[in-house]
């Protein structure tokens, strides 16, 4: 006999069978709600989609309902409109919308958890093949629950569960390390560039800077500036990469000398003059040559009397203050040159400057590196659950027998 794979070891012996969802659990909306209906203030939380997955911005209702549109600690939910998946609420008493199922398993037949991974599981199939809608695409009740998914038996189903917490748990507790480590990396930033008096010298960046300037681009829709380009072309969205070490864009030497964008040694700071939502205001240093957009602003320093690293730590606290100052209001306000010139940071010594630098950096590169410290270990154990979940819940699928 070969030998078995993990999976075929577990299910030896074993029949899977396959069932629509709608069979073996109820998905169950919650409210719609009127504009007005929405308060900032009340007694009970309106748990919308956005607040599901990212948005911190909660509305209210003391609307007294029937009790199965409440869910609370360890219910499972779906968002199921404009963005999808599943999650075990874990944050008290609240009233969900109607974009939101609250998912009821017939434990008779599926453990909730499985459930859960199971729908986590084909949430990517499902968005590919029945997301239906122009603008906002959502996935119909009944699609759902006409949905085929394998139903091992219940003792397979928690086993297949154990397997799988045992790798949520890790990456959780890799989260909350991160976590950790970024409040610590903040609070040592905010010791480490507060000064007292005559430890640091205020100066304004256009006394100390070699260079300031915006960039440029090629005017749009003539291809020779951007096909087989060579010269790396910094857009304003790819200030939030912090340290620059490619970009999306290229452009030809064409391109370069047919607009204002000029080249940007490595090792420079570029600040976001414009851009959507939150971009203006941000601050990357550049680890390549490279040009960039008139969105942005380049300085550049003698690194004989300048860490141009520090620089870039210091106005990374500053991004607020950078903000206020700009002009007009909200997403449409921008920073200008003058601006950037007239700021004033505090200049230690250059041994401070580097001592600074050299702690930081560590501390960077534990919380924010994608190729090295505590993302990466996330983004690793991340991976390593979807090859187990994919492995243990891609159940081979029956043998049609044919007939004659």
């Amino acid at each position: 006999m070969s030998q078995l794979s993990y999976l075929e070891k577990l299910l030896d012996g074993v029949e899977v069978e396959r069932r629509e969802l709608g069979e073996v659990c109820r998905f169950i909306n919650g409210r719609a709600y009127k504009k007005a209906e929405l308060l900032e203030k009340g007694k009970y939380p309106v748990l919308r989609v956005g607040n599901f997955f990212t948005n911190n911005h909660w509305y209210y209702s003391d609307l007294e309902l029937d009790e199965d549109k409440y869910c609370d600690n360890g219910d499972l939910l779906y968002a199921w409109s404009a963005s999808f998946g599943p999650r075990i609420w874990q944050e008290g008493k609240v009233i969900y919308h109607y974009h939101i199922w609250k998912v009821i398993p017939n434990t008779e037949i599926i453990k909730k958890k499985y459930l859960f991974y199971l729908l986590d599981w084909d949430t990517e199939a499902l968005k590919a093949e029945q997301s239906t809608g122009s603008t906002m695409k959502h996935i119909g009740k009944g699609l759902i629950e006409k949905r085929m998914l394998p139903i091992p038996p219940l003792n397979i189903q928690a086993e297949i569960v154990r397997i799988l917490d045992t790798f949520t748990e890790l990456t959780a507790e890799l989260t909350a390390e991160l976590t950790a480590r970024q409040q610590q990396y903040a609070y040592y930033r905010d010791q480490l560039l507060t000064f007292e008096e005559g430890d640091a010298v205020w100066k304004k960046l256009g006394d100390v800077a070699k260079k300031i300037s915006s960039g440029g681009t090629p005017k749009t829709g003539i291809a020779e500036y951007w096909d087989g380009g060579t010269i790396p072309w910094m857009s304003s969205g790819e200030v939030n990469l912090k340290s620059v070490y490619e970009t999306e864009k290229y452009i030809t030497e064409s391109g370069l000398k047919n607009s204002s964008a000029k080249i940007v040694p490595k090792n420079s700071i570029v600040i976001a003059l414009a851009g959507q939502g939150t971009t203006r205001g941000k601050v990357a240093r550049t680890r390549i040559d490279l040009t960039t957009n008139q969105s942005l602003a380049f300085l550049t320093f003698d690194e004989a009397q300048i860490n141009s690293d520090y620089v870039y730590y210091f106005l990374e606290t500053q991004y607020e203050n950078l903000r206020q100052i700009s002009s007009g209001s909200g997403t449409r306000g921008g920073l200008n040159l003058k601006m950037i010139s007239n700021y004033e940071i505090p200049i230690p010594a250059l041994a401070e400057q580097k001592r600074i630098v050299s702690i930081l950096d560590k501390f960077d590169a534990l919380t924010t590196s994608l190729t090295e410290g505590l993302p990466r270990e996330i983004e690793l154990r991340q991976q390593q659950y979807e090859y187990y979940r994919d492995l243990l819940l891609s159940f081979p699928k029956p043998e049609v027998v044919a007939h004659d």
